[in-house]
């Protein structure tokens, strides 16, 4: 498996004021180029050592740092050897002078909002990014995304998506990334059919109101995504799918099982890497730490988004939600054509379930495979997905 290719920089003219220019993201920013390594569970023994940048011996062993030949004292040590994870919830050498850990979570919040906005819709707050503009020549563009994850996993992409002439917009579902948190029970119960719901009042919000593209990635969120495609056919004018579940032998991860048992979904929703560590367990690569730092965010502030998920796991069938998309796809009532976009070292979804995708429907299916690239191409190596993209929907 080579490493992360070298970068190539994104630059979106957008019209709209409240994007920042593309460049801000640069594609270099996808993942670091260190090969993930087999062993991803964390270990116990683990301490973190604090290197302070001044002072003398005494002044750090005040503040809690090493002394020689001991490490320092890391109350989060235990929790994982990710230097990315361990960042976050690390405590600072010197608390009065760099803050508590709640600081350090407000320092953070102005990350990961590239392009993106609250827009209320319904009942709900919904956090969208969008690119390009409603002139764009080339038409309107919707991407979804899927569980565990953020449609900050669009970012460059969407940037030069709208550098190439589209209008561009990636939403956070509810329950997800920084759109809104409802409490089960009290308005939305994270059921398929409220996640299709919710998704059309979006867009009557953002006032697309002709056939649109269609680009989905991903589990559970993901695949409501492809069955409101499969409901809404008329709404679009071709569909992209990036590395989602499509068949009835697609496995599904682990984490999903696991939020299904009684106290052990409990207890795992409540991870605060569990975003990032399921995107790295899926790719070849380790998530740079401001990037892992974006996906982490908001299950450490708040308890509401693992419950979010844990909902969304339980209420979900599986294997109904895949027979439909695998029967729904391959009848002849499918006509629109759609672009598999596949990273070929998806650890969760191997290229032979696109392959099998594809043979049901010949006609209307083209697979493109991503070499290099695992679970989120878009995140791993964007350029390419955008190359897959221009060349399909143009």
């Amino acid at each position: 498996m080579s490493g992360c290719p070298c970068s190539t920089s994104a630059s979106a003219s957008s019209p709209l004021s409240l994007l920042p220019p593309s460049s801000s993201v640069p594609a270099a920013s996808r993942r670091s180029t260190v090969a993930f390594s087999s062993s991803r569970g964390p270990r116990r023994g683990a301490r973190a050592i604090v290197a302070a940048s001044s002072g003398s011996k005494d002044e750090k062993a005040e503040a809690g740092e090493e002394k020689e030949g001991e490490p320092a004292f890391n109350p989060f040590g235990f929790v994982t050897d990710n230097p990315s994870s361990r960042s976050a919830i690390q405590l600072p050498a010197s608390p009065a002078q760099d803050g508590n850990v709640g600081q350090m979570l407000y320092r953070t919040e102005d990350k990961g909002r590239e392009y993106g906005k609250s827009v209320r819709s319904g009942e709900f707050r919904w956090f969208v990014r969008q690119t390009g503009s409603p002139d764009s020549r080339r038409g309107t563009i919707m991407f979804l995304h899927g569980a565990p994850t953020q449609s900050f996993s669009y970012r460059t992409v969407m940037a030069q998506m709208a550098d190439a002439g589209y209008h561009c917009f990636a939403p956070d579902w509810i329950g997800f990334g920084f759109s809104e948190m409802p409490q089960p029970g009290y308005g939305f119960d994270f059921k398929e059919e409220e996640f299709h719901k919710a998704f059309d009042e979006l867009l009557v919000t953002l006032n697309i109101t002709e056939p649109f593209f269609l680009v989905v990635q991903g589990f559970l969120v993901g695949s409501y995504g492809l069955t409101w495609a499969l409901k809404n056919s008329n709404k679009l004018l071709k569909v992209a799918i990036l590395n989602s579940p499509l068949t009835v032998s697609s496995p599904v991860p682990g984490v999903f099982k696991q939020l299904r048992f009684p106290l052990v979904g409990e207890f795992t929703c409540q991870n605060a890497i569990l975003a990032e560590r399921f995107i790295e367990a899926g790719s070849p690569y380790v998530l740079k730490s401001e990037k892992a730092d974006v996906y982490r965010l908001p299950y450490l502030s708040s308890g509401a988004p693992g419950f979010a998920l844990l909902e969304a796991a339980r209420k979900a069938n599986f294997q109904d939600v895949l027979s439909r998309i695998s029967a729904g796809f391959s009848s002849d009532s499918w006509d629109k054509p759609i672009l598999l976009a596949w990273g070929e070292s998806d650890k969760y979804l191997p290229l032979s379930i696109a392959e099998e995708f594809k043979k049901n429907n010949p006609s209307v299916v083209k697979l493109k495979p991503i070499e290099g690239a695992g679970h989120m191409p878009q995140e791993d190596w964007p350029e390419k997905v955008v190359t897959a993209l221009n060349s399909f929907l143009y």
